[in-house]
Order: C-alpha cells, then structure tokens, then sequence
C-alpha cells in the first residue's frame, strides 16, 4: 500500500531539522519511502492525501500516563492528598477488567484524534491496555504497575511483578505493543522489590518507568529514613540506568542531575499534571543541558484531564519562560521536539519513529491550517505550540496505517466506545460518590 500526502509544509524533526514547504511524504506499507519539495512529477500511490497547505509531521509521543484512568477525569480535582484519600482506595473498590478495557479504548481514541500515534502507560490489567492498542492500532509502551499494596488485578502486595513479567513474555517483539515494567513510585516499593523490577526489564531487554521526585513528602520520607534524595536513593539501590524512564522528577538537586546523566536515565515531564497539582516545575532546561532525553507526558486523565500534547507543549511554553524570567527560552521548534523525535530518545525508540525520514517506521499526522485558529500562519512550529488544538487534527498514521481521516477516526466508532465505556460504569460511579466525600 502506498500512500502520499503532498501539498503540505512538512517538519520532518530530523538532525537537521529540514522543512519541506510545498512538500510531500510517500509511505510504502509500514514505512516511510521517501519525502522532500513537492515538483510536477509526483510519486505515484493508491491513496493521496491533499494537505491543503497544512503541517504534517512526525506523531506525538505521550511518554507517560494512565490511560484506564478515564473515569476518573473531572473526580476530585481540587482534593488534597488526592492519591491516597481517593484515588487509591477507588481504584481498588470500583476499577474492573472490563472497564480497564473499555477505558483504554477510549483514552486511545482521544490520543488518536489529538495527534498522538504512541505512548507510554502505567496501570493494571496491562494486557487490555495492549489489547486495545492492537485493536485501535496505536503504538504502546505499556507497563504493568508493581506496588507494595493490594490493587484491582491483585490481591497480594507486589503482585504485580509475576504479572508484568508475563505479559513482558507475551507480548514481546508485538509490531506496536512493547510491553515494560512499572514499578508504581519510589515510596510505595521496597529497595528489593525496586531492584527485582530493574531486574526483570534487563533479563527482557526492556524498559523500566516510576514515578520519581514528585511529591513533597516523597522527599521528606527519603530524607527522614536515608538522609538521600529519592534520586540518590534510586542510585543507592541499582536501579539508576539507562534502562530507566523516570516520570516528574519536579524536586531535582544539582547531583540529582548529575547523577541522573551518569546513568544515563529518561525524564517524562508532566507539566499539566504538575502545576495543576501546585507540586512544581521540573528543571528541564539543566536535564536538556545535562544531556538527559526528555520527552512530554500527560499522566492521566485524573491528573492532567487530557491526553493531548498541545496543551502540555502550550503550558510548557508558559511555565518555564515564567520560571525562566526569559521569553526567549525555549523557542516552539525546540518545545515540538520535546513532543516528537526528544519523545522517541525518551523511550529508546528513535531509530524507528520521532522523525520523517526514509526507512522510519510511517507515524505522521496532519494538523490542518484552514480553521479560524489557525490563520495566519508565519511559523508553523509556533503555530503548533500557541495556535493548534486537537480539533486541528485531520490525518493520523501509525505504522502506515490510516487510523484518523477528516477529523474522525476511521476504523471504529467514537460514539459506540463512549456508549459502552458509559454502560459500564455503574458501579465506578457509585463508589465514586462515596468516596469523593471522604
């Protein structure tokens, strides 16, 4: 199958960040065949994609949330202590196979219709999760949660380390779906159970991702008991590797950093969850200048209420030239990298998607410049970071395939998905007014 979408300002967010303004972009099959200016001999294809002038570019990478988390969205935003006094205790109560299911189908068809072809998630019943990216064809890093407490899919503390090393076995070497392990935070795991995780992504040469440096009493507990920073401790305890994607990290010091670069390890920064939650701004611009990949992440749709990357990269843009004092810092080509090819390095995967270049695997979207938002356009990066929206979204390719077309998904139903993730929470919603209150 071949498919091209000419007409287009193409970002191709490679080395040397080359535009290609009219330009065009050939996919053979899964794989992107060629691109460059657009001339009167085209390419043939079996499908053309007329951009009508507007940007294509490599998809957006959510590099961490939790995507079964969708009935949660709008529950106890303004609580206080919320992990602990509601989301927990809910989740065990109400949260279901079938709703991790039904959730995940629809948290995946809004990341589609927003421009996001991959991401990375935590939570449990992982295997719906990936059932669901198999099914919607969006491409997954997904990552059993091992916790030291009971949780929905098991009854046993730590639990979830048998559980993530068998679906690591299962769904490993997927064409969409890499399956990794996601030891919940560093306060809610033990050293030992830390390092098992650690453990288990090295024996299956895979990744490992936490919760690191987020709360304030994280920082308190680690002082308190080990004198350390939680990233000192993670150090102390063997699991500060390249293997690591590290999410938050708000509270860094200066050797955290350090320390961080010597291991080599990821960072996915939450903006939007972050400020919501008043716990802070991560220093980016040290870990980008520390040479640490950072990509952007939403977290859940309980932390962060989207799960689209416009508004992290728009609040990114906000936040840290406040933080800054420096309307200069951090240009909007630089905070679309985050998004796309940093996003790749973040998860190790930027041999294969992040950029538009020949022989990369055909993650492309179209973000249309017609709608009122969207005109004038001087600059398509900052038109991307201050002017665009999910609902500028028109086209969506993963691995080649055509998944969003006019703004509609094309092989499934957004209404059904809604209807049936409705049906079927009940049960969540009644738990939920119980202890919303608490």
């Amino acid at each position: 199958m071949k498919t091209l979408i000419r007409n287009a300002t193409v970002l191709t967010m490679d080395k040397e960040m080359h535009i290609y303004s009219p330009g065009y972009v050939l996919t053979v099959d899964e794989t992107i065949k060629e691109l460059g200016y657009e001339s009167a001999a085209l390419p043939d294809a079996d499908e053309v994609i007329d951009a009508g002038g507007g940007i294509v570019l490599p998809g957006f990478i959510n590099t961490h949330c939790h995507v079964p988390m969708m009935p949660f969205r709008s529950l106890g935003d303004d609580c206080p202590d919320r992990l602990r006094r509601f989301l927990f205790p809910l989740e065990n109560e109400a949260m279901t196979k079938k709703l991790v299911k039904l959730s995940s189908r629809y948290g995946i068809s809004e990341m589609l219709l927003a421009g996001v072809t991959a991401f990375t998630d935590m939570y449990y019943y992982e295997e719906e999760v990936a059932k669901a990216c198999e099914e919607l064809g969006i491409r997954g890093v997904l990552g059993e949660t091992v916790i030291g407490q009971k949780t929905c899919d098991s009854e046993e503390p730590y639990g979830g380390l048998g559980l993530a090393e068998a679906f690591i076995k299962e769904w490993k070497g997927h064409e969409l779906v890499t399956p990794i392990i996601a030891p919940h935070a560093t306060n809610t795991n033990s050293p030992q159970m830390l390092k098992k995780a650690y453990d288990i992504a090295e024996k299956y040469d895979t990744l490992c991702t936490l919760h690191a440096s987020e709360m304030d009493y994280e920082l308190t507990y680690f002082q308190e008991k080990y004198g350390r920073t939680p990233i000192e401790f993670l150090e102390a305890t063997g699991v500060l590797g390249s293997r690591l994607l590290a999410a938050h990290c708000i509270h860094l010091t200066k050797e955290d950093i350090r320390l961080l670069a010597a291991g080599r390890v990821s960072v996915s920064h939450c903006i939007g969850s972050n400020t919501k939650a008043g716990k802070g701004v991560a220093p980016v611009r040290e870990l980008l200048e520390a040479g640490i990949p950072v990509g952007l992440g939403t977290d859940g749709a309980s932390s962060g209420n989207t799960l689209d990357l416009f508004m992290q990269m728009r609040l990114f843009a906000s936040f840290h030239k406040t933080v800054n004092h420096d309307r200069s810092v951090f240009p909007a080509k630089e905070i679309v990298r985050l998004a796309t090819c940093e996003g790749a390095k973040a998860l190790h995967m930027e041999k294969t998607v992040g950029s538009l270049e020949p022989g990369k695997k055909a993650d492309i979207i179209l973000v249309e410049t017609d709608s009122v938002n969207m005109f004038p356009c001087y600059d398509p990066y900052s038109a991307l970071v201050y002017s665009a929206n999910p609902s500028n979204v028109d086209t969506v390719l993963v691995n080649g395939r055509i998944l969003v077309r006019g703004k509609k998904l094309r092989h499934a139903d957004l209404r059904c998905i809604r209807e049936e993730l409705d049906d079927a929470m009940g049960a969540f919603r009644r738990a939920a007014e119980k202890w919303r209150f608490n």
